[in-house]
């Protein structure tokens, strides 16, 4: 029995030496030179003295270093946490702030932003000065001991997440619960190890860990697309072209962004077989534009919040929805299982709404140091009485007909935008903790514009160019409105709260 993901990782090398892993451009690494990089960088590490089960932040551009890097961690029974070289440095001090790693890998540019973080002091690994790909074998430095001591229920990464109260949450995700959904996917979407992965999410993003699970546990090639060319998705589908692509797991941002362009009349990509979406909503009238042109092509909508490893409902697309029509969140996948209750606890009944909780294996251990937010989460299940049964609450609104599941909204203040899960609340915090120019703030989502709106009650006159200039340094680019609305005084609801309902009624005329 295998324990943990480098334990695939290692069978699947000896499986396939000379096949290619990892596309980074015009870059080539087979598993087997994969596999000593991992061992090079894992001798590095061991001579840092991290303990097995220490958390290790790797604080670089997503790249073939990037992949190593996860890999060798895992290697030395350690957990990765990926962060985003993107974001503010205070958002990086204050993720670090919260999960303390007990190392940073990172390169030269890395530690440039690591010295801007006040009270900074970490150990560091510098891949600029390591030489991963000199061919030499350093297999005896791995420490198979250190592999020995670890289990499945062990932390194998951190994903962090935005938090209501400003500060960031780290998920912590273990080896059981992505082999549990590795082997489904193998089962019962045919995920077999032929595929070329068109790699487009952030190395922040749980699908990129899922990714990595492919490629450890079924011998899948990983062509890694430079996320910064979001914005110029004909590059993309050149680069899907180009390198054979078989399959992709994107987000519906920049499939959306394809269809209106028009590009899959231009781009035949003969090679696809397998199209995966997920983390937020597939407008149905894009998607048909996919599903036309694509007719060869398998399409996946899933679902899951970060909290659930990667999703735990499936719906595979076989014939055309009508464009008004939802695309539904489908079916639960193997060993979840799904609840969805009312207000005081019960069950609802087919057709009617209720907040879906989920119980099963794929559920996270929690957050890391956040035992409150914990607790608020990872609930006792209300239906079983003889034994104590956590599911999560995943604060999203559902209806259950025949087996089958339709999202219909959040029950809180929590937004998938650009795929990611954004905390309005935790836009809010950053707007009155550092904009001394806004007395009050109400941040809502226009859904049907994919657009992030502030309304401001101000002090002083403040520009959107400033707004938004001022905010850079403490949020990324997804997070910050694209529009600050001015109201002259905040309006309340009869509780003495700000009337969120006005405002997201506004927003979405």
């Amino acid at each position: 029995m295998k324990t943990s993901i480098y334990n695939y990782f290692t069978e699947t090398t000896q499986r396939f030496p000379g096949k290619t892993a990892v596309i980074e451009g015009d870059q080539l690494l087979t598993f087997g030179q994969l596999q000593q990089a991992t061992y090079t960088l894992a001798s590095e590490l061991l001579q840092k003295d991290v303990e097995p089960g220490a958390v290790i932040a790797v604080l670089l551009k997503k790249s073939t270093r990037a992949v190593v890097a996860d890999l060798a961690i895992t290697g030395i029974a350690c957990v990765y946490m990926n962060l985003d070289v993107k974001s503010p440095t205070a958002r990086i001090g204050q993720i670090l702030d919260v999960i303390l790693p007990d190392l940073v890998i990172t390169d030269t540019q890395g530690l440039q932003l690591l010295n801007q973080i006040p009270g900074y002091d970490i150990k560091t690994v510098n891949l600029d000065s390591v030489k991963l790909f000199d061919g030499e074998n350093r297999a005896e430095y791995l420490g198979a001991s250190r592999l020995h001591s670890v289990i499945d229920t062990d932390p194998y990464c951190i994903i962090n997440t935005s938090g209501s109260t400003g500060v960031p949450k780290g998920v912590i995700l273990n080896h059981r619960s992505f082999v549990d959904f590795t082997q489904w996917s193998t089962d019962t979407l045919n995920v077999n190890g032929t595929e070329i992965v068109g790699s487009l999410s952030p190395i922040v993003f749980d699908i990129f860990s899922y990714e990595l699970c492919m490629l450890a546990c079924t011998g899948s090639t990983l062509c890694l697309i430079d996320e910064r060319l979001s914005p110029y998705p004909a590059k993309i589908l050149s680069i899907l072209e180009e390198n054979r692509v078989t399959f992709i797991f994107w987000v519906p941002t920049i499939m959306v962004n394809i269809a209106n362009l028009g590009l899959l009349e231009k781009f035949g990509l003969p090679n696809l077989k397998q199209v995966w979406f997920a983390g937020e909503v597939f407008p149905t009238i894009h998607f048909n534009k996919w599903f036309d042109s694509l007719p060869r092509v398998s399409f996946v909508n899933l679902y899951g919040p970060i909290e659930i490893t990667l999703d735990c409902t499936y719906y595979i697309v076989k014939d055309r929805i009508s464009d008004d029509q939802p695309i539904p969140i489908g079916y639960p996948c193997r060993n979840t299982a799904l609840l969805v209750l009312n207000e005081d606890g019960t069950e609802t009944i087919d057709g009617k709404i209720g907040e879906l909780y989920v119980r099963g294996t794929s559920l996270a251990m929690g957050y890391y140091n956040n035992p409150e937010q914990t607790a608020r989460a990872f609930v006792p299940n209300p239906l079983n009485n003889n034994y104590k049964e956590l599911i999560y609450k995943t604060g999203d609104l559902v209806i259950r007909e025949g087996g089958l599941y339709y999202f219909k909204g959040r029950a809180d203040t929590m937004i998938k935008h650009l795929g990611y899960r954004i905390e309005l609340g935790d836009v809010e915090h950053v707007i009155l903790s550092s904009l001394k120019t806004v007395r009050n703030v109400c941040v809502v989502y226009a859904p049907h514009r994919k657009e992030i709106i502030a309304y401001c009650e101000l002090c002083e006159p403040l520009t959107l160019r400033q707004f938004r200039s001022d905010l850079t340094e403490r949020l990324p680019a997804y997070m910050i409105p694209g529009r600050m609305v001015e109201v002259k005084q905040m309006l309340m609801n009869a509780n003495g709260k700000i009337d969120r309902l006005h405002f997201q009624k506004l927003a979405e005329e």
